[in-house]
């Protein structure tokens, strides 16, 4: 295709993504707020409980900071809905753009990928959000004694997103390690051999990574993060050993190597 229809394919693909996003906005403002649920109650869920636990212990209230806070509330919290619901479609058109340049292999591995990256950070995300409250609970528990915490749902949101997209991504890690390991740029067995840095640096970036400062949350991402990488470490010894299988009796030295003989 010459440089023009490129471009008037992007355009298109854009255009649909952009009315999809759209629809999807309007959709979110239908089920932002419904009797048994809605998207707020949604989010608010984590707060809530972590209200309900320190009930007695410590008062703290949730509000919105403007005359306008309501509307820009709802706003960004159906438009950040919108995006989440909608990337299936969206991330659809970009694959169907790129794709056609892509190789046979290269499709078949990044269809392989698209489809376990996926599910990886769904789980990520719902880990994030199950022990979310509890990292709640531990930050509004610091509030001293005789003082009410107020806390202001943009900063809320913001703590939130940044949580379950943290829990999100790092499920994504190990398989970025296989990725490197097909390319040759990592073996399994350099995976072994540093295995106890790699369970040392997944604790200290469990704990650098995770908003609250609660042990919980930090074992809670950590502890299925190194799960997965001794997955990915068992996935790259046994491609290396398929590797091995597939050599000729002179791939073992480089080119420009000289062979012990």
């Amino acid at each position: 295709m010459a440089l023009a229809d490129h471009l008037r394919e992007l355009r298109a693909r854009l255009i649909r993504s952009v009315l999809f996003l759209l629809l999807a906005f309007i959709a979110a403002l239908f089920f932002f707020q419904q009797p048994h649920g809605g998207l707020l109650e949604l989010v608010m869920g984590p707060y809530r409980h972590a209200q309900e636990v320190l009930n007695g212990k410590t008062k703290t209230t949730a509000y919105v900071a403007s005359a306008t806070g309501g509307l820009m509330l709802q706003l960004k919290l159906c438009g950040v809905a919108a995006i989440v619901v909608s990337s299936p479609y969206w991330l659809f058109q970009i694959w169907g753009f790129i794709v056609p340049g892509l190789h046979p292999q290269e499709k078949k591995w990044t269809r392989v990928f698209a489809a376990v990256a996926g599910p990886l950070f769904i789980i990520g995300v719902l880990t994030g959000y199950y022990v979310l409250p509890k990292g709640l609970e531990v930050l509004i528990g610091f509030t001293p004694a005789g003082l009410e915490n107020l806390v202001e749902f943009n900063e809320y949101f913001s703590f939130l997103t940044r949580m379950l997209l943290v829990f999100g991504v790092a499920f994504e890690i190990p398989l970025f390690v296989i990725m490197l390991n097909l390319a040759g740029v990592v073996s399994g067995q350099a995976l072994a051999r540093y295995r106890p840095w790699i369970i040392l640096a997944t604790f200290v970036f469990a704990a650098v990574a995770t908003p609250s400062t609660d042990p919980f949350s930090m074992l809670m991402l950590a502890l299925p993060m190194l799960v997965l990488f001794l997955v990915a470490e068992a996935i790259a010894r046994s491609v290396d050993r398929a590797r091995g299988r597939r050599r000729t009796s002179t791939d073992q030295w480089a080119d420009d190597e000289v062979s012990p003989l």
